[in-house]
């Protein structure tokens, strides 16, 4: 259950590599800092002969004012575009004529950049990823093509997907202020308009070392490596950045609640309370208890949402909880579920209720506690396998502002949390007055409508 980050997709985990075996125990993360201010992350793991390279930018979704929302993402899309010394299409080539594979993603916090190749072939994504980082060539032409391809991807993963759609709507009414209530791919409007003055804005505000991570995880050794990162990202002029100012959520005064038609198959519903991260002052205790707490509700068959709702009361088809732990700035605590033939969403609402009053007033037994437990070590165990997973949590930690030491906590933090805390949590975060609750009301869908043709292009995670 350990859900570092809103943006792990199935698509990540495929061309993530991970290696075969059993993670290597204190395993050791060696930093270097460059004299232009790039950090450089080096974790040795020698149990196949492939190393995953990424970096990560901190500018993302929640960096962006008003009529830019999304421009993060936009730029992604364009850094596939070329530069002075690579032409579009020729980073992508080269990789892949290299065996390797490559993308990237865009996220609330972040921006990152990945290769997976043979160890050998390291100094080819650092050639590369060095090259783009301040050499990038914007063209209004570009733009134009990569407008039509995010504006498909737009309709393809939001606008024709009803939970995406609602979940966009639920967003912009849990929060007032927080720049969690923009998309992380913009508002359709602004998608529209932006120029290449905006992106080369963008790209020089925070496309820097100095506002880099770079990670490289696999089996390497790490004088070498520091040896290429001094060799091509060295050179690379640093910027003045100017981080963004405080963005503090104003309290939420009581319920809110809206509704969504849209075209769909099942009703559905979605309940969101405010909840801290890791990056809120004092509220560590705490992160690592609502942690557990999601996986009391959503932690396998025995968890309590899948064994009530699902099989026991039999008034849901789906049931799940969430929370994430990874943001720059608090998020929410996350309960979603599907009526089964014959119940409301209102019926299901009540359910899920019904489960939080649960944990406020009853201790949840040790049995359950230890089993919960377990399985939230062992899935954090099982994702370390992955090179692709263990270079991401490092990236994560250092992008959002805690810094990737944390990632050795983890574990030990989650075998302290006691039942007391768990129901403090509960009642403390789970509260009517930080809620907010949206209804799916399922409209018909068009039998009539004609496909239309995919715009083609890369589309980035």
């Amino acid at each position: 259950m350990n859900q570092i980050s809103k943006i792990l997709p199935i698509a990540l985990s495929v061309l993530a590599s991970p290696a075969i075996g059993a993670a290597e125990d204190g395993a050791t993360v060696h930093e270097h800092v460059l004299g232009n201010g790039l950090k450089l992350l080096v974790k040795e793991d020698h149990r196949s002969p492939v190393v995953v390279s990424q970096v990560w930018y901190k500018v993302g979704s929640t960096y962006e004012p008003g009529g830019i929302t999304g421009i993060s993402h936009m730029l992604e899309h364009m850094m596939f575009k070329g530069t002075k010394n690579y032409p579009a299409g020729e980073f992508s080539r080269i990789v892949a004529e290299n065996g390797g594979q490559e993308n990237a993603f865009t996220g609330t916090d972040y921006t990152a950049y990945f290769q997976t190749l043979e160890k050998s072939r390291l100094e080819i994504s650092f050639k590369l990823e060095a090259d783009r980082m301040r050499y990038l060539d914007l063209k209004a032409e570009e733009l134009e093509k990569e407008r039509e391809v995010v504006t498909e991807e737009r309709r393809m993963r939001t606008d024709d997907r009803p939970r995406a759609k609602m979940q966009e709507h639920f967003n912009a009414v849990a929060f007032t202020n927080s720049p969690y209530q923009n998309p992380i791919i913009g508002w359709p409007s602004d998608i529209a308009h932006y120029t290449i003055a905006d992106l080369n804005d963008w790209y020089q505000r925070w496309y820097a070392p100095n506002n880099a991570t770079l990670v490289v995880v696999g089996d390497i050794d790490t004088r070498q490596v520091v040896e290429l990162a001094e060799k091509y990202f060295a050179p690379l002029t640093p910027s003045q950045i100017t981080p963004v100012k405080p963005q503090s959520e104003v309290d939420q005064l009581g319920t809110r609640k809206l509704t969504v038609k849209a075209p769909a198959k099942l009703p559905y519903v979605l309940m969101g309370y405010k909840a801290p991260a890791l990056t809120t002052p004092g509220a560590e205790a705490d992160v690592y208890a609502l942690e557990v707490l999601a996986g009391i509700l959503d932690g396998g068959n025995g968890a309590r949402l899948t064994s009530r709702l699902i099989r026991g009361q039999e008034i849901a088809v789906s049931a799940g909880a969430s929370y994430d732990m990874g943001s720059r700035l608090p998020y929410l605590f996350m309960l979603e579920a599907t009526p089964s033939q014959g119940k409301s969403v209102f019926d299901l609402e009540y359910a899920l209720k019904h489960e939080v009053q649960t944990l406020q007033s009853e201790l949840v037994d040790d049995n359950e506690l230890n089993r919960v437990k377990a399985q939230v070590v062992a899935h954090d165990v099982y994702q370390k396998d992955s090179n692709f997973f263990q270079a991401m949590e490092l990236g994560l930690l250092e992008t959002i502002g805690v810094g990737w030491k944390k990632s050795e906590d983890y574990v030990a933090r989650i075998r302290q949390v006691t039942a007391e805390q768990v129901r403090d949590v509960a009642r403390k975060y789970l509260i009517d007055d930080h809620l907010t609750v949206a209804y799916l009301d399922p409209q018909p869908i068009p039998t009539t409508a004609t496909p239309r043709k995919s715009s083609g292009g890369r589309h980035a995670f």
